[in-house]
């Protein structure tokens, strides 16, 4: 699937660009599926003082074969609409494989 019909991620050259609705004190962490223009993202710890949103980061650098470093929050720090950066993902999770292909 192209990035122009999926309109939650888009490439800034060897940056991936996601636009996440958080879910916080999920049963699991998990990449669920589009929501509208959002990608959902389950995160198991509780949304207390930001610790969903550094679990969420943790959880995508796993996801992503990158370092936590290379995920950055850009905005949504505090709320479940975010927009994160990630930096030359080194892998693409199997639940976005056919979505993230770089133009």
């Amino acid at each position: 699937m192209s990035g122009a019909a999926a309109g939650f991620f888009r490439w800034d050259g060897e940056t991936l660009v996601l636009y996440v609705l958080g879910s916080p004190g999920a049963s699991r962490d998990a990449i669920g599926k589009p929501r509208g223009n959002e990608l959902k993202i389950s995160i198991a710890a509780a949304p207390e003082h930001g610790k969903a949103t550094e679990a969420m980061v943790k959880f995508l650098a796993v996801q992503f074969g990158v370092p936590a470093a290379a995920v950055e929050v850009v905005r949504g720090q505090t709320s479940v609409h975010k927009v994160l950066h990630i930096r030359a993902p080194r892998k693409i999770p199997p639940a976005l494989a056919g979505w993230l292909d770089p133009a």
